[in-house]
């Protein structure tokens, strides 16, 4: 089985800045966005991940320690990932822009988790922020995990085709729609479409024309649409492209169609 319509890879459910859970879900599939994967960034927001997948059609979880969390360590992750309604391990990664925890320490919670990915055979979501080179150094260390996905793509061309030499996804987020996002474009332009993905990462980066307002997973429609602008193809088939693609990246969606 496949699924269909608007896939948003990445968006924060239990984080609505207020919204009701009902209200944001009915815009997403009033929009045509069937599937959602809520993301977990430390052991609260990844039980809340599963909490929500659990009572949610066409809704996946991600269990994982944001970097920025990682000076908490990852106690009680892996046990979460029995969960059936578990997609991948993440987000997780590497965030030099803010450190708001040690960098050795988020190398070496990056690490375990590439690891835990490559052991339960399931996909990894990276959060790189200012950090490419140690990023791609701790995923060269370690055995792969089946598939890798770069959320909310900020590179431009030469760490897109890092990403794709190592076989990863690029996600694209609201920033895509940003007419200062040069990079980003570039970037859009060159990504196979056997690897492009879109997200949101609500309820932040909403994108043109809801900038500067909270995010939802209803609003992909845009990032799409400007996906398809920049690679000169109509909507549709990069609707249908991305659908496929975030069944191939992430194996278990399939199971919610």
């Amino acid at each position: 089985m496949s699924i269909t319509g608007y896939v948003d890879t990445h968006c924060h459910l239990d984080d609505r800045r207020g919204d009701d859970l009902d209200t944001v879900l009915h815009a997403a599939r009033a929009a045509g966005v069937g599937t959602m994967i809520t993301v977990g960034c430390d052991l609260d927001t990844s039980r809340a991940a599963l909490a929500i997948a659990a009572r949610q059609s066409g809704v996946a979880a991600t269990v994982g320690v944001h970097p920025h969390e990682a000076r908490h360590g990852l106690d009680g992750i892996a046990a979460l990932l029995d969960s059936p309604d578990v997609v991948a391990v993440g987000e997780c990664g590497l965030d030099y822009h803010y450190d708001h925890s040690p960098r050795d320490v988020q190398r070496a919670v990056f690490a375990e988790q590439v690891a835990l990915a490559a052991e339960r055979s399931l996909p990894l979501v990276i959060h790189t922020r200012e950090a490419w080179a140690d990023t791609f150094d701790v995923l060269d260390a370690h055995p792969a995990p089946p598939s890798v996905v770069f959320h909310c793509f900020t590179g431009g061309a030469d760490e897109a085709r890092q990403c794709l030499d190592r076989g990863g996804y690029l996600s694209f987020s609201g920033i895509v729609t940003f007419r200062s996002a040069t990079d980003v474009h570039a970037a859009a332009r060159l990504c196979p479409a056997d690897r492009l993905l879109a997200e949101t990462d609500s309820p932040y980066l909403a994108p043109v024309p809801h900038r500067g307002r909270p995010n939802q997973p209803a609003y992909v429609t845009h990032v799409v649409a400007a996906l398809a602008g920049l690679r000169n193809q109509a909507v549709t088939p990069v609707v249908d492209g991305i659908a496929a693609t975030a069944c191939t990246a992430f194996p278990r969606l399939a199971q919610l169609a």
